[in-house]
């Protein structure tokens, strides 16, 4: 099922936001065409480590690319901009992810674009905006991670602020980025009018604050890093130690807390005074910590899998190679097989989406420019 087939969307994109975002709307069927600067070789992405695919191309590359067409062309070359253009004109959103000054630099905004195409939608993902005081500056992920104060929430009290294992909020802005242009393209279906619609990695990362930001903005409520990664509010919700490695536990409701004491023979933790509720428990944390970790670190952390299957959220705690080669993993088909002429026997990580149970096909990325001819014919412009 490819529920966005018929979509057109043309996309000017680099690194992880908008490639992330216009991967997700190219695997569940609509045509994207990927634009590449042909004076730079393209996105930096197909020459990024520390594994490669033959000539201007990577396994990274890969992991953003999926089911795109690409075209190589230089958008300040008048050919190449008529041919963009050309394309522009039967599309149904046109995207980008370059800094918030470069859109209207590049023409890639709806008062640009309009008289090509009235109902075209103009996705605009950037760093900090595009019409503040930040609209030129260069920005990424990990920048926006440590500004929100997402790192200061993240790692051990004593630990230095931590950033999160991969970048997560080019990966969000992008899904929102995907989000919005799909409700903007059907307002746009209903009305005849395009528009622009922006999103930008500072506003998303923000957002991630959540609770503990209207916290904040509510009470003055400052948090701070907690032990073991634990819940701002909510114990136990953290990491405990077991006889062979880490299981995370969570024990977000009542319900839970006692399921997890009496299947520990350990119902005399309902009577004690430090633990008789959710605000004591928490205020007490350090306690229940220490008698906790006692009672997982008498068997291994397979058998408190085993032991608490289905009753309680319990989860291990496993490195990437482990994550990966989970037997869970392959039951759910979240690894795919996607031949590539270098790589026919890539795997790539499945799109999360399932449409009548089956979750959609992919393809590997397009090699720089491998459209160029079909798309264009005769008016490709060459470097």
């Amino acid at each position: 099922m490819k529920p966005l087939e018929g979509l057109k969307i043309v996309t000017v994109e680099h690194f992880a936001a908008g490639p992330y975002g216009s991967m997700l709307l190219a695997d569940l069927g609509a045509t994207v065409i990927k634009i590449e600067n042909v004076k730079t070789d393209g996105d930096p992405v197909r020459r990024m480590g520390p594994y490669f695919l033959g000539n201007n191309d990577s396994l990274a590359f890969q992991g953003w690319n999926t089911c795109k067409q690409s075209l190589a062309l230089d958008l300040k070359h008048p050919e190449d901009r008529r041919a963009f253009e050309s394309v522009v004109s039967s599309a149904d959103a046109v995207m980008n992810n370059l800094r918030g000054d470069q859109a209207g630099k590049l023409g890639l905004d709806y008062a640009s674009l309009k008289h090509l195409n009235k109902g075209l939608v103009c996705l605009h993902i950037s760093a900090y905006g595009r019409n503040n005081s930040r609209a030129a500056w260069p920005g990424y992920d990990f920048l926006m991670q440590a500004e929100a104060g997402l790192m200061h929430l993240t790692g051990e009290p004593s630990t230095d602020p931590t950033r999160f294992g991969v970048s997560i909020i080019d990966f969000m802005t992008g899904s929102l980025g995907a989000m919005g242009l799909l409700a903007a393209v059907l307002k746009s279906k209903a009305s005849g009018e395009g528009s622009d619609v922006d999103v930008s990695l500072f506003d998303v990362a923000l957002h991630q604050l959540s609770y503990a930001g209207t916290w904040y903005l509510n009470e003055g409520l400052e948090s701070n890093r907690l032990p073991r990664g634990s819940h701002m509010s909510i114990s136990p919700v953290q990491t405990f130690t077991s006889a062979d490695g880490w299981i995370y536990i969570m024990c977000m409701t009542e319900q839970f807390w006692q399921v997890m004491i009496q299947k520990l023979g350990r119902e005399d933790l309902a009577e004690d005074p430090r633990f008789r509720d959710q605000n004591l428990r928490s205020r007490n944390r350090d306690d229940l910590t220490v008698i906790l970790d006692e009672e997982f670190a008498r068997y291994p952390t397979k058998h408190w899998l085993a032991y608490f299957e289905g009753v309680l959220p319990i989860a291990p705690i496993l490195d990437v190679k482990e994550a990966l080669e989970n037997p869970f993993v392959q039951e759910v088909g979240m690894i795919s097989n996607v031949a590539h002429p270098s790589c026919p026997d890539m795997r790539l990580l499945s799109n999360p989406l399932r449409f009548n149970g089956q979750r959609p096909d992919q393809r590997a990325g397009r090699s720089l420019g491998a459209d160029n001819a079909e798309i264009l014919g005769a008016t490709q412009h060459t470097k």
